[in-house]
């Protein structure tokens, strides 16, 4: 454990050295609540409730999905993974005394809690500018389940990007896999529109896929709905989060001898 926290550490420093990327980060979360912002302004201007929320609890969910989904900083593995496949240096990660997967995992670690900070300032910095009454909710047991939801969420994010980044070793390009993901995420999460704006049977299957409970959940629960998912959400994204991890372990040991990458 203590080899995977010296490398959490070690990329958290490192950060400081791309003080550009951390400016970009916190612009694109700016420039999401503040499209939500005007998105919502004008359909509140006819109506003051939509599926249930309020213009103010409208906007406190969108400043704290945009927090949420900023913090997932695992994209750039299915990158890496593929770029060091492709040049051979993967070999690299194949004789270091770590787990490859566990690496990436601490390497993700390291950048998100870097990011966390500047992205709470973000959204701290719209609750004032935009004068929102902001709705959070209280109570601790909500509070803890959403750190574990969002713990696991990211954690199930990192496998799926490591998933995609292992596919190099079996196909040239993977852009289309990425691109697919990239869409498909920012939809099903929560991140585009609320999901409780779409009719109940397409979220009723969305309850079975683990994206439903990544970002969605937690901001609905720190704005108090939703509250009698919780259990659930736990018992299904830990067994999605078990589920990779085993199709990671295979899709690794079946696709690994193919690589014959030089160097390290």
């Amino acid at each position: 454990m203590k080899k995977y926290i010296e490398i959490a550490k070690i990329i958290f420093k490192a950060q400081l050295a791309w003080r550009f990327d951390i400016a970009v980060n916190v612009l694109f979360t700016i420039a999401k609540i503040l499209f939500a912002y005007i998105l919502w302004k004008s359909i509140f201007a006819e109506r003051t409730i939509v599926a249930g929320f309020t213009f103010h609890s409208m906007l406190s969910y969108y400043i704290i999905n945009s927090f949420l989904s900023q913090l997932d900083m695992s994209e750039g593995v299915s990158g890496e993974l593929s770029s060091r496949i492709r040049g051979g240096t993967f070999s690299k990660y194949m004789v270091i005394p770590v787990n490859i997967q566990g690496y990436f995992i601490a390497q993700t670690a390291g950048a998100s809690v870097f990011y966390l900070i500047f992205n709470f300032l973000a959204a701290l910095l719209w609750i004032f500018v935009f004068r929102i009454n902001f709705t959070f909710t209280s109570n601790p047991v909500i509070l803890l389940s959403v750190f574990l939801l969002v713990l696991l969420g990211l954690l199930f994010m990192i496998q799926l990007n490591y998933f995609l980044g292992l596919l190099t070793l079996k196909y040239q390009d993977i852009n289309i896999f990425l691109m697919i993901k990239g869409t498909m995420v920012a939809f099903v999460t929560g991140t585009m529109i609320p999901l409780t704006l779409l009719p109940d049977r397409i979220i009723s299957i969305m309850r079975i896929f683990p994206f439903y409970y990544i970002t969605y959940l937690p901001s609905m629960l720190l704005i108090g709905r939703n509250t009698k998912e919780i259990g659930s959400g736990l018992i299904l994204l830990s067994i999605w989060v078990l589920i990779f991890s085993l199709i990671n372990k295979l899709t690794y040991y079946k696709l690994r001898t193919r690589y014959d990458g030089v160097g390290i």
